[in-house]
């Protein structure tokens, strides 16, 4: 049988966790409870306005996803770390003023941080496994029902600001989030009450689609992040020019961010770009054959929106970009493409360029 640990142990154990966690590389550690009483009311106002769109997963787990104790029962913590990704090469900015190039979201152009950062996690589990002599330990990096976000401003990584983004003083929001749920009692951190966001709306006002409908409140169904990842149909046409050459998620709200001065770069390796997809020209991605994108992609979380949608995303970029022979033959030569999805697409950026489609 299990013995039960004294406070004096949880508050030892709890220093052991957090110099664990940056030896594995994360670079920030709270622990929380499970209440997350406001954030559930806020889920809720959101799905009930239908700013999920597409993303019926968002409400298929019911109250799991605010309430840690339902999702697995018997949790009475929630463990939250945060880990730098933002590397010192990217030239976002750079990007997004050549339209002739692909932006694609600074996240996702190394490997796939999902699997790094879980395989961290369940190391940090096992250690703390161990050292508590047992336990109940899940973790979690965005593939269950959570709300990462709301434990982690609860645990006191940061405050949830304006953008939706979750924000730290100290290191702006380029940070991956990940969690580990736990029976066990470990003291817990006190929440991150105040906004600091002030007056500025900086981060509502440049948004490409005008997604925001206040401070705080995103319409996913306008968010370009949202359109090229998550939304597997036709997007809006009303929205393409919006969104410029962009491909693969959008940065914008974290690009005007003043907090993000503070950001600091990363040195985990797996997170540097790979294959020149933080600055490779649209007319290349464009023509891409289904067996290159998936080399281009591999061990990416590029990969999960497939290649008809990469397609699809890569064709309106190019609506977007300046008319030249170039862009129109890479556009003719997907003109008759066997998805329907992309030969709308294809057709839509054609007539950009004044171009009626064969």
């Amino acid at each position: 049988m299990q013995k039960t640990p004294t406070e004096q142990e949880l508050q030892a154990l709890s220093s052991d966790i957090r110099r664990w966690a940056g030896e594995l590389g994360f670079q920030q550690t709270g622990v929380t409870h499970v209440e997350l009483g406001e954030h559930e009311r806020y889920l809720q106002k959101w799905l009930d306005a239908g700013f999920h769109g597409d993303m019926d997963y968002m409400a298929r787990h019911g109250s799991k996803r605010a309430r840690p104790d339902e999702l697995i029962p018997g949790t009475l913590r929630v463990i939250s770390l945060r880990m730098d990704y933002l590397t010192d090469d990217t030239r976002a900015l750079d990007v997004l003023e050549s339209p002739e190039s692909g932006y694609i979201s600074r996240y996702t152009l190394g490997r796939d941080y999902h699997k790094l950062i879980r395989k961290r996690l369940a190391q940090l589990a096992t250690r703390i496994e161990e050292a508590a002599g047992g336990g109940t330990y899940r973790a979690f990096v965005d593939s269950a029902p959570v709300l990462e976000r709301a434990i982690a401003e609860q645990a006191g990584l940061g405050w949830i600001a304006k953008n939706t983004m979750l924000i730290n003083k100290d290191a702006g929001s380029w940070f991956f989030l990940g969690e580990i749920y736990t029976d066990l009692p470990l003291p817990i951190d006190t929440p991150h009450s105040e906004k600091h966001c002030g007056t500025c709306t900086t981060c509502l006002d440049i948004c490409p689609t005008k997604a925001f409908t206040g401070p705080f409140q995103l319409d996913a169904r306008k968010c370009i992040s949202y359109l090229t990842i998550e939304h597997k149909g036709s997007i809006d046409p009303a929205l393409r020019p919006m969104m410029g050459n962009r491909v693969f998620g959008c940065d914008d709200c974290q690009l005007c961010c003043p907090w993000n001065k503070f950001a600091r770069h990363t040195d985990e390796p797996d997170f540097r770009p790979r294959h020149g997809l933080s600055n490779t020209e649209l007319t290349a991605l464009l023509l891409w054959d289904e067996d290159t994108f998936l080399v281009k992609t591999a061990g990416s979380a590029i990969r999960r929106i497939g290649y008809e949608r990469w397609l699809r995303n890569v064709a309106i970029a190019l609506g977007n970009a300046p008319s030249s022979e170039r862009v129109i033959q890479a556009l003719r030569q997907r003109e008759h493409h066997a998805s329907s999805l992309v030969r709308e697409h294809v057709a839509w950026a054609l007539n950009q360029h004044g171009v009626t489609p064969a």
